[in-house]
């Protein structure tokens, strides 16, 4: 699979999540089927029901920071504010830095829940990014037919 074909479902996604005026059910669970991976662990298990359980709560805003804290454990909730009808957040690697360093995600909506699953998105589309690297990886296993030589001169 590409990385093309991998990053256009979750922008299309981040569009639909800017188009969006309320969280539904529905809606929730097509974010995670998009943006999340299979969890085979048990204590994962227990996390993803406890986010079903929240899911059918109508938790929103709880299920979307359970469903950072499950699939993104690297990130953290740096800020969330209200301001002029929306709702603001910012998510960090590293809140512990002044702001003026940090390279947070920042997202915006006026529902809060909706605000915070941009953000999520957002974070999943970098981190799927950056996990992938420049250089072509090596195979791990040699070839039958090498057999290393030492050709040094030590005479």
């Amino acid at each position: 699979m590409s990385l093309f074909s991998e990053q256009q479902p979750l922008a299309e996604l981040g569009d639909r999540l800017r188009n969006a005026g309320y969280v539904t059910a529905e809606f929730f669970s097509d974010i995670i089927h998009a943006a999340c991976r299979p969890l085979p662990s048990v204590i994962q298990n227990a996390r993803a029901a406890r986010i079903e359980r929240l899911i059918q709560s109508q938790a929103w805003t709880d299920a979307a920071l359970a469903l950072i804290d499950l699939e993104l454990p690297q990130w953290h909730v740096r800020r969330l504010a209200y301001d002029d009808g929306e709702w603001y957040c910012a998510l960090s690697r590293q809140r512990e830095l002044p702001d003026w360093i940090d390279q947070p995600i920042e997202t915006r909506h006026a529902d809060l829940a909706l605000a915070i699953l941009s953000a999520f998105v957002e974070a999943q589309r970098i981190s799927s990014t950056s996990s992938r690297t420049s250089v072509p990886a090596v195979p791990q296993h040699a070839n039958p037919h090498y057999e290393p030589v030492c050709s040094d001169n030590f005479a």
